[in-house]
């Protein structure tokens, strides 16, 4: 019979990034584990929910060490589906847990919520309130992560949902926050955010999860300004959306313009989604959940806009952004252009040339650098 710890063994993190310091598994996965050990013994088949699960531990060790099944998980990244679906496949345990997205159908009646804790708070506060508002009145969420990414604010935006939030022991510098008693919520979720950026005469809608929330960030307020320099495309891509910012903008500078607007967060698509509907461009703004373009055909594109991740995960690591460059390079066209905006100091304009082709840098602020790069077949 396949233990916790075999099952920990054999996990990987692809389709993410793998790397010799990058791991599938962490000690805030086996800690929540522990901490939930009496709650996941006791569960009814069919009440115990995971969030934010990075590659599946908590899921298929609940699984395995517990006997749950019928288990809903929510995963923001898609690689983290992916990474699930392939390491319970693996394990012959495919059919232990039905995926689907933060809401009712997903928490309705549960009692026992597992969650790996993100980093941003408004991404714990909209998970919060969803929990407090759907699950079961005795629902106990076990939300873990590594020390140095919990804040003491994590236990202020738990208490807007819950009236118990307390700290268990740390272990293996990691930790875990427990939650019970929902509180009485007000009527209308407080997520998704709209805002409207004047200087832009946008409005922004976010969900918790999403990059820089309902703000604009610097990198991609110094790309916009380049907006009037970028080829014309008959079809154009913001890779890794966001809220939508970029996608929206360029639907208004180029009208016969078919923008797709990706993302592998589902968080970030939905924010998207709703960006491009706010600013009546819903028709020609394509959504989609994606992990590095893999669905769109070769060769296929004229121009994509890109302001990449530096980290993956928690981790800083430039995995994410080569990923992008290789895709941009695949699906770009033969004279089809990449615009990259990136903090200076990461010097990538010699990634991009290598993965798509000739790079010039196009500006430089005092932190970023925008790069334009054309594909030659």
């Amino acid at each position: 019979m396949l233990s916790v710890e075999d099952l920990f063994s054999r996990m990987r993190r692809f389709p993410d990034v793998e790397a010799p310091n990058l791991f599938a598994v962490d000690a805030a996965d086996r800690l929540i584990l522990d901490e939930a050990s009496g709650a996941l013994g006791s569960a009814p088949t069919g009440t115990v929910v995971v969030i934010g699960d990075h590659y599946g531990a908590l899921t298929l060790g609940s699984a395995i060490r517990f006997g749950a099944k019928d288990i809903r998980v929510y995963q923001d990244r898609l690689t983290g589906e992916r990474a699930l679906e392939n390491n319970a496949e693996v394990v012959g345990l495919s059919g232990c847990y039905r995926p689907g997205p933060l809401g009712e159908d997903l928490l309705a009646g549960a009692r026992v919520v597992l969650m790996q804790l993100p980093r941003g708070l408004d991404d714990l506060d909209e998970i919060a309130d969803a929990v407090a508002r759907y699950a079961a009145p005795d629902v106990v969420v076990y939300a873990g992560g590594r020390n140095k990414h919990i804040t003491h604010a994590m236990n202020d935006v738990l208490r807007r949902s819950f009236e118990n939030v307390r700290a268990t022991l740390g272990r293996q510098k990691s930790r875990v926050l427990i939650a019970d008693s929902p509180l009485q919520l007000a009527e209308s979720p407080r997520f998704p955010v709209v805002e409207r950026l004047d200087d832009l005469e946008l409005h922004v809608v976010a969900h918790g999860a999403v990059f820089a929330g309902s703000k604009l960030d610097i990198g991609t307020r110094f790309l916009l300004e380049f907006l009037p320099r970028m080829r014309e495309a008959e079809t154009a891509v913001d890779l890794g959306c966001g809220t939508g910012i970029l996608a929206v903008s360029l639907a208004k500078a180029q009208p016969s313009a078919s923008v797709i607007a990706s993302d592998q967060s589902a968080a970030a698509v939905a924010s998207a989604a709703a960006t491009a509907r706010a600013n009546g461009v819903g028709d020609r703004v394509r959504t989609l959940r994606d992990d590095a373009l893999d669905s769109l055909p070769d060769a296929s594109v004229d121009l994509i806009v890109c302001n990449p991740p530096f980290h993956v995960g928690a981790a800083v690591h430039t995995g994410s952004a080569s990923k992008m460059f290789a895709a941009a390079g695949r699906v770009l066209r033969s004279g089809g252009e990449l615009w990259t905006v990136f903090n200076s100091h990461l010097g990538y304009k010699g990634a991009l040339g290598r993965a798509v082709g000739p790079t010039e840098e196009m500006g430089r602020s005092a932190k970023f650098t925008v790069t334009r790069s054309t594909r030659v077949r």
